[in-house]
């Protein structure tokens, strides 16, 4: 074998990981884009005429630029997103306390399809940005400033693979020989060197309590609170269930029960339309994605008055199952021409298999007038 044969294999697999690192946030310098963005070049919105004028290289470019842009139409201001941010701050801005005493955490526990991680992601990107405002981009010490810091969780994550997750988004260089010790030493050092003041734990529900490992990160999350001066924020599905909060006789349910004492737990509920309120924060939020289309024929209403109901029901009030469906129609929308969005169009789009499959009941329910999606003052 040629040595040329040899690297190239390397030298793919080195691109290909550069490549996927922009799509993550496994990486410091991954977040840091993420922070550092500006607001995405929105495209102009044409009349069709305009459109059809167009020559073949200009509309590939402004149909290209709009399948970017509806693709990401997000984040959305919610209530839930409002509400979740200031109990953030609240609790945030609360743990700026000496380092003698142990910071709180938090774990935001929501069923998918909510915007649990985008939501946390947006909260993130304000507070990386204001450290760095108060604090500046270097410490005291000269070293590069990282206010926040992610980890992502598997079902085989134990103390060390932990560790060893927190080093490689620093991209330390002892990421890849040591002990589970040796890793959390270099872990912590990261921490106190970086001034990192929020560690987010991702799909934290991959993570089997009880069992060795889980026991293991529960007790390390224990130590983390107490030696790192970080507000360790945790996201999970059913987080409660798999025993998180326990506060049982057992002794593996003791060492879990610590972890509930020091953690306030948070939620992201779905849109709900049994109420004035809650009809009325559905609607305005449709008008929010309406005012972002960049459809020819899309018209004031045409989310918010013509397809409140239906959207509904394809969403069973999951912003996660609605920005996907609207995402998804968009896109038809500019391929085929349609260049709007209405329920025939819609009715050929597939969406997630946990909305279809809520979809029938909140149908009829709405179909016979036993529910309403549209607020008083606007039916």
């Amino acid at each position: 074998m040629t040595m040329s044969k040899r690297v190239r294999p390397h030298a793919e697999e080195a691109d290909l990981h550069s490549r996927l690192d922009h799509l993550t946030l496994s990486r410091k310098e991954g977040f840091q884009r993420l922070a550092d963005a500006p607001p995405r070049q929105r495209p102009e919105l044409l009349p069709r005429r305009r459109i059809k004028k167009m020559g073949e290289a200009a509309m590939e470019e402004y149909n290209r630029g709009r399948r970017k842009w509806h693709a990401n139409l997000g984040p959305l201001r919610t209530p839930q997103m409002d509400a979740l941010h200031e109990d953030l701050w609240d609790i945030f801005d609360s743990n700026d306390q000496d380092g003698d005493k142990a910071k709180g955490s938090i774990a935001l526990d929501a069923f998918p399809g909510l915007g649990k991680t985008t939501a946390v992601l947006s909260f993130a990107r304000k507070l990386h940005r204001r450290i760095l405002r108060e604090e500046g981009q270097f410490t005291a010490a000269g070293h590069e400033r990282w206010p926040v810091c992610r980890v992502g969780l598997t079902a085989n994550t134990g103390m060390r693979d932990f560790n060893r997750a927190i080093l490689e988004y620093y991209g330390h260089p002892g990421r890849f020989r040591g002990t589970a010790a040796e890793f959390g030493y270099r872990a912590l050092d990261c921490v106190l060197s970086a001034e990192t003041k929020l560690l987010i734990i991702d799909d934290l529900h991959f993570l089997r309590w009880r069992n060795t490992s889980g026991i293991e990160v529960s007790n390390h999350f224990k130590y983390i609170a107490n030696e790192f001066p970080v507000t360790l924020l945790m996201i999970g599905v059913g987080l409660e269930s798999k025993g998180l909060f326990s506060e049982g006789n057992s002794y593996e349910d003791a060492v879990l029960a610590q972890t509930g004492r020091r953690t306030t737990a948070l939620d992201l509920a779905p849109f709900t339309i049994d109420s004035e309120q809650g009809r009325t924060d559905w609607r305005n939020t449709l008008l929010a994605i309406e005012e972002r289309l960049i459809l020819a024929d899309k018209y004031p209403g045409i989310l918010a008055d013509d397809l409140s109901d239906y959207l509904f029901a394809r969403s069973t009030g999951h912003i996660g199952s609605l920005m996907t469906l609207i995402n998804r129609g968009c896109q038809r929308a500019v391929r085929t021409g349609a260049e709007r969005l209405d329920q025939k169009l819609l009715d050929l789009v597939k969406n997630d298999a946990a909305a279809e499959k809520g979809r029938d009941e909140l149908q009829q329910a709405l179909t016979s007038g036993r529910l309403a999606s549209r607020p008083k003052t606007a039916a």
